[in-house]
């Protein structure tokens, strides 16, 4: 059965470990020889691009990145199509889009015409689970995991937050999400984190305050204010995000050993200072950095211990 990740609770606890696990592998078994990759970018990208096209070929595979003029998706061609289409070439389909909608239709048609493809999720306006492996590899690598452990999120309650929240409850630890009033996460969104915690084993706490969520917190993760697509709205989230900005001296608030962590690009003064983002507790660059093992962990899982056909 080809297994898909278009959400990081598409995997179960024991499979995340897995794809963890599969992501210090030294040499990277080549699960991709001879096969291609279409990486699809309907959103620009900096990291996912880079990280996804090196994971590739360090897996023997190549990449190929498709950027959303070339292909026209939904316009010079329905997204079914184009879905069916890479799936003759390539041995794997990841798509950077705005509507989640997008990637159930290409894994329904894939599905449809019995191709073995999986399909990943490089980023939606709904969650971003590949970075989401990046944050729960550079936990594991900085605090031995997350199980007990508690994970702060201060800012918009946004598709990072929640890929990141879903992964860290799902592995048992703790999350704190802080947001100014009227950018939290809607009741449905509220009950599937509160679904995962009690699977996993973590809680959830939602926080009306950062100091309450930094807290003896052993990691602070943020995000910018405005994600893309919502850049008119910048303006309007500047004025209700103040006093939101994480600091060094918010930072001191959290555990003695706690990290930052920002999954990038960053505004500085807007979501972080300066001061915090380059500062000791800073732990970006290995997180960026783990983008790459991550998603290369994820495709050995899916093209090998997933169950996937070779």
């Amino acid at each position: 059965m080809t297994r898909n990740m278009l959400e990081i609770d598409d995997l179960t606890p024991d499979e995340l470990m897995a794809v963890l696990a599969a992501a210090d592998a030294d040499p990277a078994p080549q699960v991709l020889a001879g096969r291609g990759a279409a990486l699809v970018f309907a959103k620009p990208s900096n990291r996912t691009r880079s990280s996804t096209e090196m994971a590739v070929v360090q897996l023997g595979g190549h990449p190929v990145s498709i950027a959303a003029a070339e292909i026209g998706l939904g316009t010079r061609e329905t997204v079914e199509d184009v879905a069916r289409t890479l799936g003759c070439f390539h041995r794997v389909l990841c798509a950077r889009v705005f509507e989640h909608d997008v990637l159930d239709r290409m894994v329904a048609a894939l599905e449809g015409e019995g191709m073995d493809v999986p399909v990943v999720n490089l980023l939606s306006d709904d969650g971003h689970p590949c970075q989401a492996l990046a944050d729960l590899l550079t936990l594991r690598q900085e605090l031995g995991g997350v199980d007990g452990r508690t994970v702060a999120w201060v800012g918009d309650a946004n598709n990072v937050a929640r890929s990141m929240a879903l992964g860290v409850l799902a592995l048992g630890g703790r999350v704190r999400l802080a947001s100014p009033a009227g950018y939290t996460f809607d009741e449905s969104t509220l009950e599937r984190l509160h679904l995962a915690a009690d699977a996993g084993g973590g809680s959830l706490e939602v926080c009306d305050r950062p100091e309450a969520a930094v807290e003896d917190a052993d990691a602070v993760a943020t995000d910018v204010w405005a994600s893309m697509g919502r850049e008119d709205e910048a303006a309007a989230r500047r004025r209700a995000f103040g006093g939101w900005t994480v600091t060094g001296e918010l930072l001191e608030l959290s555990a003695p050993t706690g990290i930052l962590l920002h999954c990038l690009p960053a505004h500085r003064g807007e979501e972080v200072s300066a001061e915090a983002l380059e500062g000791p507790r800073s732990r970006v660059w290995r997180q960026a950095t783990n983008r790459m093992h991550a998603i290369r962990g994820l495709f050995v899982w899916l093209l090998q211990e997933g169950g996937a056909a070779t």
